[in-house]
């Protein structure tokens, strides 16, 4: 079986450290697939990059806003279900990618928009020649007991103003 890899918490870089493995694998020439949560925005590096290179392929499942976190829509509760619909055919398909990202997932979780019961039941069988990473601000115990790996990441300092880069921050 494949191990999970999982990067959460209030710091910053979960989708970079997903996005560093990423390009680990593929110069082994493993294929990766980056399932998006709550993120429907297509000028991203991570997005853009796909039509850059062999191998490596991005699924948004969110709108181009903000979930509202406290009372999610019914569309974004529609995305996310899709998205995880998609992530287990995907996984448990005949040719499933080596590496596996699913960015916001955890967070995802967290704020109820997927059952974290089903979450887990996809987790249960991890085909042995593909990871997983997992990536959200906060991940529900459960997720934390079942990744091979869990990082949390703890924000330090950061600016008072937001800063937003192009090819750092997005």
């Amino acid at each position: 079986m494949g191990n999970i890899y999982l990067y959460y918490g209030d710091g910053a870089g979960k989708t970079t450290n997903a996005l560093g493995l990423a390009l680990r694998s593929l110069g082994h020439g493993r294929s990766v697939l980056m399932v998006q949560w709550m993120k429907g925005w297509p000028k991203t590096g991570e997005f853009k990059f796909q039509k850059k290179v062999r191998g490596y392929k991005v699924k948004q499942f969110g709108t181009v806003g903000w979930v509202d976190l406290l009372n999610p829509s019914e569309k974004d509760k529609r995305l996310a279900q899709k998205g995880l619909d998609y992530s287990k055919k995907v996984l448990h398909s005949k040719h499933p990618p080596k590496l596996l990202i699913l960015d916001e997932l955890a967070f995802t979780m967290h704020i109820g928009l997927v059952n974290t019961n089903e979450v887990l039941s996809i987790l249960k069988k991890i085909p042995k020649d593909t990871d997983v990473v997992i990536t959200g601000r906060k991940a529900p115990p459960a997720l934390i007991r079942r990744a091979e790996f869990a990082n949390e990441l703890k924000l330090i300092k950061m600016p008072k103003k937001m800063v937003t880069t192009t090819g750092i921050q997005y």
